[in-house]
């Protein structure tokens, strides 16, 4: 596992810590780190702060050239919302922790000719299955069926 996925895997525990859902990415550009976050819909009260889009936020304002060179990592498969975003800046590759406990849109990050890797990493697997047993309501709340 790259240090890139477990800093995203401990902003997801971040997340956690702080009653909401366990899911982290981080934003890499030319192997450094520019923007980090989590799923902070709880603690926020908020519809859009999904963990990408948090990571997105907290890098500021970039160039469009930046995102063009870099890798987002993101613990969980990304919603339609997520993948739209790093759509419209144009970031062309994309890990991911996992995507068995929930298939987002990947098919259209495909479509548009990113490099989507899945990683299927135990440990992204195994926090989303204890969430999601141990708070359903939550997690059926926001993107879960």
């Amino acid at each position: 596992m790259s240090n890139f996925m477990m800093a995203a895997i401990e902003e997801a525990l971040k997340g956690l810590d702080e009653g909401g859902i366990p899911i982290g990415s981080v934003l890499v550009h030319k192997d450094n780190i520019i923007g980090r976050g989590h799923n902070r819909r709880v603690q926020k009260n908020s519809v859009i702060l999904h963990a990408e889009m948090d990571a997105l936020e907290n890098a500021g304002r970039l160039t469009a050239a930046t995102y063009r060179d870099c890798v987002l990592y993101t613990t969980l498969s990304p919603c339609p919302m997520c993948s739209g975003a790093i759509l419209l800046y144009g970031i062309p590759k994309i890990v991911i922790g996992e995507n068995q406990t929930f298939m987002g849109s990947e098919s259209l990050l495909k479509a548009n000719n990113l490099e989507v890797i899945v990683e299927n990493n135990k440990e992204c697997i195994e926090i989303m299955q204890r969430f999601i047993r141990e708070h359903p309501d939550l997690w059926n709340e926001d993107i879960g069926k």
